[in-house]
């Protein structure tokens, strides 16, 4: 059975691509497909690559500071802490406050391909034209760049141009590119790791999360218009609270938060293996 695997953004959320990743591991499940966006697009292409989920989640923790760390695990860290730290300094340049070029440099390290045809799993990626305010659908070429224009997030990485296209973040036209594998797998998997918002706070939130947060608000609209019209076999809606789009210092609670929603996936996934037609039926 030919299994497409979509995966969403949610800035440092998307990290949680990688449990979903390692679920799918230790099923013995291997996408036929992959389609991503923003940080689910760096996420799958490091996996399509060749890289295992475990690596994934390894190569995170290799550079953030847990909770459990002792010193000795901070000290032993500290080269690619000091990437990271590079990675994320201020660097401005027209349309954003980061030069996405030392965050990817820095990421791509991880994947071992250079274009799409070299990776080990069919990949797509999906950006925004931001003069036609239309989706752009990347699956051939040098991978970089591709990956460059999905996370272009607006006000906070300068826009990338490719074949004459000024291309932004793939979100804030497709959240979750699930249509892109629905015609190409037997069955398909959506991941949605959008922020969980919380209806009874009256918190009144900074510039940037003001911003952040309507992108979000608008995304999640779409998503579920688009879902009335076209669903996926199995959506999957990870419930990540108090973790905005840059908190990359909270990876130990993205990880925590959507552990219950990777267990139900591998529950869910180990009766599709098991009796396909009535799981099927039951999704």
């Amino acid at each position: 059975m030919r299994i497409g695997l979509a995966l969403g953004g949610g800035g440092v959320r998307g990290l949680a691509h990688a449990s979903v990743l390692e679920a799918l591991d230790e099923l013995g499940l291997k996408p036929s497909v992959i389609a991503g966006t923003s940080m689910g697009a760096l996420v799958g292409a490091i996996y399509a690559s060749g890289a295992t989920g475990r690596e994934i989640k390894d190569g995170i923790r290799r550079h953030h500071i847990l909770k459990e760390d002792t010193w000795s695990d901070v000290l032993g860290k500290r080269a690619d802490l000091l990437k990271w730290l590079k990675a994320f300094s201020p660097g401005f340049s027209r349309g954003g406050l980061m030069r996405v070029e030392r965050f990817l440099k820095h990421l791509f390290a991880g994947i071992t391909r250079s274009t799409f045809e070299e990776l080990d799993i069919p990949f797509i990626v999906t950006a925004t034209d931001y003069w036609s305010a239309r989706e752009v659908v990347l699956a051939k070429g040098d991978l970089l760049p591709a990956l460059q224009a999905s996370v272009a997030v607006p006000g906070i990485f300068a826009p990338v141009v490719i074949d004459g296209q000024v291309l932004i973040d793939g979100g804030i036209t497709n959240q979750v590119p699930y249509d892109h594998v629905l015609g190409l797998a037997d069955f398909t998997i959506a991941v949605d790791v959008r922020r969980a918002r919380s209806p009874s706070s009256r918190e009144i939130p900074n510039a940037l999360e003001a911003v952040l947060g309507t992108f979000d608000i608008m995304q999640q609209a779409a998503l579920i218009q688009k879902i009335k019209h076209q669903k996926p076999d199995l959506y999957l809606q990870t419930e990540i609270r108090g973790v905005r789009m840059l908190d990359f210092g909270k990876v130990e609670k993205v990880f925590a938060q959507a552990a219950p929603a990777v267990d139900l996936l591998k529950q869910q996934l180990e009766k599709l293996c098991t009796d396909p037609p009535s799981a099927l039926r039951r999704f």
